[in-house]
């Protein structure tokens, strides 16, 4: 089963909650009671989010994170990069040559074409659009694309 880290899909729920009130800064803690995630955990996402250029940490007595651009123009594919690292969903994607079958595999190239339409979905989701109440219909050719 393809399935995104529960830290990821945290990740997704505390951005997509931030993306709801872009301009004010969340704290932490407020965060964490809202979204009923633990505070550390949320503080580690924070800091990675940040650390990537997704969110901008404000220090202080005020302090927390706010969106360091447009909710628009943060895709789905730059959350789980920050928070996973490349998409790639056999070894051999990410790490060419760490396969002894590699070399003879008769699905390496299904399996690379796979891994492209998953990184054209995900890059066609922003988070403006995972904050929509309603999902929109699926209109990306990756999707087409992925059930052949």
């Amino acid at each position: 089963m393809l399935k995104i880290a529960k830290l990821t899909d945290y990740g997704i729920v505390v951005l997509t909650h931030i993306a709801h009130a872009p301009d004010r800064v969340h704290r932490v803690t407020e965060l964490a009671d809202e979204l009923n995630i633990p505070a550390p955990t949320v503080a580690k996402l924070a800091k990675t989010l940040a650390r990537d250029g997704l969110l901008i940490s404000h220090r202080g007595a005020h302090g927390g994170y706010r969106l360091a651009r447009p909710a628009a123009e943060i895709r789905v594919v730059d959350i789980v990069e920050s928070l996973e690292g490349p998409v790639a969903i056999m070894e051999c994607i990410e790490h060419p040559g760490a396969c002894r079958q590699e070399s003879v595999c008769q699905t390496r190239g299904n399996w690379i074409r796979i891994n492209r339409a998953i990184t054209r979905a995900l890059e066609g989701i922003s988070l403006a659009d995972m904050a929509l109440d309603t999902p929109a219909a699926p209109t990306m050719p990756a999707l087409a694309e992925a059930e052949v």
